[in-house]
């Protein structure tokens, strides 16, 4: 399906998220390799001497698919997100997170620090990204920029300094669910609104 088109249409403003609040749709690794994702960022903290806040673990996750702009929703905007994941049909596969890197573009002033996911799970990601995609346009909900995709988590924001990309040792788990976020804004608060099986 062309995810490109556009509607041109806007969506009534009761489809939109609660103000302060938004959607997006993650995958979140279970807790053992959430401990091995921290000592892998303290090493690369210390060995890079970096300044800067730390993601909690408990909000530790790899980023899918953000939510569509609203073009012709006719549905609460939750409703719309959670009856398009139970659409979503693709087979479990394994998540390897294999180098660590500094993004180039800041936050106040403060940069992310990251551990990126190897070719060949980053185009399994990829696909569960435009499925999800795909079924929130048929819910009405378009996705620009599905192929622009760099799967990572994010374990600091720290301050400015050289470039730095690096490999690690792997880091994998296998990837059996995807989960709905809502996020609020300035609380670093996230909220899981609901889980799907991958199959």
């Amino acid at each position: 399906m062309p995810l490109e088109f556009n509607f041109g249409s806007v969506a009534p403003a009761k489809n939109k998220p609660l103000e302060g609040s938004s959607f997006f749709f993650a995958m979140i690794p279970p807790v053992q390799t959430k401990t091995k994702i921290l000592l892998a960022g303290e090493r690369f903290r210390q060995s890079h001497r970096l300044i800067g806040s730390r993601v909690d673990v408990d909000r530790l996750h790899m980023a899918l698919c953000p939510l569509g702009r609203a073009e012709r929703l006719r549905k609460p905007v939750e409703s719309a997100l959670l009856e398009a994941a139970a659409e979503v049909r693709v087979a479990p596969f394994e998540i390897v997170l294999d180098s660590a890197m500094r993004f180039s573009s800041s936050q106040d002033g403060h940069y992310p620090f990251v551990l990126c996911a190897d070719d060949a799970s980053g185009k399994s990601l990829a696909r569960l990204r435009r499925a999800i995609a795909e079924a929130q346009y048929r819910a009405g909900l378009y996705v620009p920029g599905v192929s622009h995709f760099l799967p990572h988590i994010t374990l600091l924001y720290g301050y400015l300094i050289g470039s730095v990309q690096e490999s690690i040792p792997p880091i994998a788990w296998l990837a059996r669910e995807f989960v709905l976020i809502r996020s609020y804004f300035g609380y670093l608060r996230h909220e899981i609104i609901g889980r799907w099986p991958l199959s």
